[in-house]
């Protein structure tokens, strides 16, 4: 009888102790400081892109011209508290267009 009830006992203690494991702050991405990306401007080479922003996050093979710059902070279990994605053009080696603030996806 004794050994029934604390094999019960200890059952029902890892059970409910397996819901309460911790779960890491995940952070993934490039995060860029708000006067990083003011400084960048159409006209900039990529060099000084990427002095002020570092290395992009989506550096695509296939779309040479345009680098992505994305970032997410995750806490726990919840949703993202905090994204970022910004997308810089080039022609050639010039930057022609900067685009900030645009919408990740919901889910993360």
């Amino acid at each position: 009888m004794r050994k029934r009830l604390f094999l019960t006992l200890v059952l029902a203690t890892s059970i409910f102790a397996s819901g309460c494991v911790y779960q890491a702050a995940l952070s993934q991405g490039n995060l860029l400081d708000q006067e990083d990306i003011d400084q960048v401007e159409v006209g900039m080479t990529r060099g000084q892109v990427r002095f002020l922003l570092g290395t992009p996050m989506i550096d695509d093979p296939f779309h040479q011209n345009r680098w992505d710059y994305v970032y997410f902070l995750r806490i726990g279990r919840d949703k993202a508290t905090f994204k970022r994605w910004i997308s810089v053009y080039f022609e050639g080696e010039n930057v022609t267009e900067i685009v900030r603030d645009q919408d990740l996806r919901e889910d993360l």
